[in-house]
């Protein structure tokens, strides 16, 4: 589904606000790993906010996920004291993984794959 302006605006700003909030309570470098916001979704009505994590070399990417769920409340408290005057209502958070990362890079080793064996082929067929 598609996200009207004041969606997109409301996620733009929780974005900002959450990577600062993150960076200033030490969740983005995490046991050598780092966690970042790759984007937030806002529901239509204003009320709940997707909060997409993209996780970089961190060894339980589970348990992270599961700690950061847990201050949820916490962490929307402080986006509520950098908000207050912008929103009516602090969304509720919700946080997932983003695993298009993990994505990018099975497709990145499948392409080199790929080149390789083509030019084992091509080295191959030039000895023929």
């Amino acid at each position: 589904m598609e996200e009207n302006k004041r969606q997109k605006q409301v996620g733009q700003l929780l974005a900002e606000e959450m990577s600062d909030i993150f960076q200033r309570e030490g969740m983005n470098i995490v046991d050598g790993g780092m966690v970042s916001i790759s984007k937030i979704m806002v529901t239509p009505d204003l009320l709940e906010a997707r909060v997409y994590l993209s996780f970089y070399q961190v060894k339980d990417a589970a348990a992270l996920l599961y700690k950061i769920k847990e201050r949820s409340g916490e962490w929307r408290k402080l986006l509520g004291m950098r908000v207050k005057n912008q929103l009516r209502r602090v969304p509720q958070l919700a946080f997932y993984a983003d695993d298009t990362l993990d994505h990018v890079f099975k497709m990145e080793e499948i392409f080199k794959q790929i080149n390789e064996e083509r030019k084992a082929k091509d080295a191959h067929q030039e000895e023929a």
